[in-house]
């Protein structure tokens, strides 16, 4: 028994002499601060409850790594090496379930909810052109979800964030839901569409403020609040999120005030580790931008399913790269996809580091135009200008090197090996070639949208693709069972490309974003009728059914798909003679 608890320990002293080593508390994009002591034992913890708990169907490894703590590290590290242990080193149901209850707080318990300030029941001018009662009846249920989805951190937080991994911030957040008990950085886009339909301007503000503390603190806006997130962004939005927010309010005060964080993400985004430099057919040069998270070891919030992911490699730097290209496509928001995969449906040949991905760059084009516009607002000609011209270079890479005529798509590039640090010279480039929701999200930025001729080409594109389903767009064409593939349509990649058929002009894409916002609107409909919930996903080959697949059970909330259901009814509405069904 003592050897058992002697070995424990071992293990813990361990890990948290490996964070001495080799933690920083940094805020350089090229360092990370991931491997806390905190952290590090909460991932022990995560072990001896999957080995405890491992006939339970409902274990989630990213709940153990949030628990809070009720008394200081040391004395609850002390306490889980006293438990009594069988001969083998396990640990009791009953004793782990006590020493949990006995040390920790509930999962979430760190944040508590809050009544938004400017939330109303039914906001003045709030979807006019919803015409049919029950649809608006339904509209305003989901309106009213802004309350249960909003929270403020616990006194405690603020007042002992040594005990806490979730992250201290200024102002009220909007969560997603489930277990996303923290605020999350491209979700928040589409919360703040949702948001501004619902006319609760200073939540979506308050959002803004986070998010930009985060890259005052940080030097970019983190996957999510949370120490074991500080290893990796997720894509980068926030520029777009104050774009809406001062079309809808023309607040100035927060242009001049996130301008200057938005220069420093910008940065983050080109730093060395993010930029791949690739020499096209015709020997010219560009320069684009990958994921690439600061990090190469299992992610704490599923520590236990990446290290047996990995169990195949025989070397640690098999395993190290491994380990970086999964939190890389974590970083990417497709969590996970056949699309990071050289040799799909095989888990084990994800390499996203080795990915050039159209809609990062689409994002960081948009990124660029939007600095560009605040800059020219607040009287800043020298940044607006210097900002036109950085999109330019990304728009006419993006077309030289991403754009393929055949198809009329832009797609993916990948490289043939990636470098751990260093920018890469490419000179043979091998697009990826199947079909992605991804391949048409340029069309969602102006330069794309603007252009009548390509955006008709990418219109007839989209039709034939076969990613148009009975309940909207799939994300991909394979059904790999990740949930980033298909049946799975996410509401994120719905909005973007309806929008950029809308924004077109054109006729033909006006009518075909209008009948993808149709299925979309009824399939969730249909399931928040038959759920009572609203889902984080849903399978677009069946109308009214939410979605599967993945490393974790379906998700109910929900942040992002409230926001992009209210965007698409206050931009077609519903008419009162239009039945809602499959």
């Amino acid at each position: 028994m003592e050897q058992n608890r002697y070995l424990v320990l071992l293990l813990l002293l361990s890990q948290l002499l490996t964070f001495i080593v080799t933690g920083s508390s940094s805020s350089s994009p090229m360092s990370s601060s991931s491997s806390t002591p905190l952290v590090s034992f909460l991932q022990l913890l995560q072990q001896t409850a999957f080995e405890t708990f491992s006939n339970s169907e409902t274990f989630d490894p990213k709940t153990y790594v949030d628990l809070p703590l009720k008394f200081d590290l040391s004395q609850t590290t002390r306490a889980f090496h006293n438990l009594p242990r069988a001969p083998n080193g396990a640990v009791t149901v009953e004793d782990l379930n006590g020493y949990i209850e006995e040390y920790f707080e509930g999962a979430g318990d760190d944040m508590v909810y809050l009544e938004p300030e400017d939330f109303v029941m039914e906001p003045e001018g709030f979807l006019e052109k919803v015409k049919n009662e029950e649809v608006r009846a339904w509209a305003l249920e989901i309106h009213s979800l802004w309350k249960n989805l909003s929270r403020k951190m616990s006194s405690r937080v603020m007042r002992e964030p040594q005990l806490h991994t979730l992250i201290p911030l200024p102002c009220s957040v909007v969560i997603p839901g489930s277990r996303f008990r923290e605020v999350y950085y491209w979700d928040s886009y589409w919360v703040i569409r949702g948001l501004l339909v619902s006319k609760m301007y200073k939540t979506a503000k308050a959002i803004v403020t986070n998010l930009i503390s985060l890259i005052e603190e940080y030097g970019f806006v983190l996957n999510g609040a949370r120490a074991y997130y500080t290893n990796r962004s997720q894509p980068p939005l926030l520029s777009a999120m104050i774009y809406e927010i001062y079309h809808s309010t023309d607040d100035i005060e927060l242009v001049k005030r996130c301008l200057p964080a938005l220069l420093k993400e910008h940065e983050f985004w080109n730093s060395e580790i993010h930029k791949v430099t690739i020499t096209d057919a015709q020997g010219c040069t560009h320069s684009l931008n990958r994921y690439y998270a600061m990090w190469n070891k299992p992610r704490p919030e599923a520590y236990i399913m990446d290290k047996e992911s990995a169990s195949k490699f025989l070397n640690d730097s098999e395993k190290e790269q491994f380990y970086r290209d999964l939190a890389s496509a974590a970083e990417s928001g497709w969590d996970f996809s056949t699309r990071w995969m050289r040799d799909p449906p095989d888990f084990t040949t994800l390499a996203a580091t080795s990915v050039i991905p159209v809609d990062l760059n689409a994002f960081l084009l948009g990124m660029e135009l939007n600095i560009a516009f605040f800059a020219k607002v607040i009287g800043d000609d020298n940044t607006a200008e210097k900002f036109l011209e950085i999109s330019d270079v990304r728009k006419k890479a993006m077309n030289c090197v991403f754009w393929n005529e055949n198809m009329k798509q832009w797609l993916d590039y990948w490289l043939s090996s990636s470098t751990s640090e260093e920018a890469q010279v490419q000179k043979e480039l091998h697009q990826n070639q199947n079909v992605y929701a991804s391949n048409f999200v340029p069309l969602w930025m102006e330069p794309f949208y603007s252009d009548i001729s390509l955006a008709g080409n990418v219109v007839e594109s989209l039709k034939s693709s076969g990613l148009i389903r009975a309940a909207g767009i799939a994300t991909s064409l394979s059904d790999s069972g990740q949930q980033w593939d298909f049946p799975n349509g996410w509401a994120p990649l719905q909005h973007m490309l309806v929008e950029g058929l809308v924004k077109s002009g054109l006729k033909e894409a006006k009518s075909l974003a209008e009948e993808i916002a149709i299925k979309w609107i009824t399939t969730n409909f249909i399931v928040y009728k038959k759920t009572g919930v609203m889902h984080e996903k849903f399978d677009v080959e069946h109308c009214g059914e939410f979605g599967g697949g993945g490393e974790y059970e379906p998700q109910t909330g929900f942040g992002w798909s409230n926001g992009v259901l209210l965007a698409f009814l206050e931009e077609f509405g519903w008419p009162e003679d239009r039945k809602i069904s499959c």
